[in-house]
């Protein structure tokens, strides 16, 4: 139960590089403004406040994902979003700016 928890918020000790080599999909869920300020190279950019209608685009519900934000609030948002709707290993990577030195 306290793994679940910790996971949840994101305080385990993940691999983001080793998700990443493995074919993790990272979805930046700023706005678009925010994301083309800059953003993680290959990362796909669906603001959180339109996650729930675009979520067509992230076809395989199996497939690792890793969001990201500005500060991981509205990452952790994300990963809520995607768990309740059948996506089964999603991370939250906090903000994008620090995902991108852990990857």
């Amino acid at each position: 139960m306290l793994d679940t928890i910790n996971q949840f918020f994101g305080f385990t000790k993940t691999d983001y590089a080793d998700l990443v080599k493995k074919g993790a999909v990272i979805l930046d869920v700023r706005s678009k403004g925010e994301f083309a300020g800059g953003h993680i190279k290959g990362s796909i950019n669906i603001p959180v406040d339109q996650l729930q209608n675009n979520l067509s685009k992230l076809k395989d519900k199996n497939k690792t994902i890793i969001t990201c934000c500005a500060s991981g609030m509205r990452s952790g948002s994300a990963k809520t979003i995607l768990l309740n709707n059948g996506y089964t290993d999603v991370h939250n990577g906090g903000g994008w700016g620090s995902l991108n030195g852990k990857i």
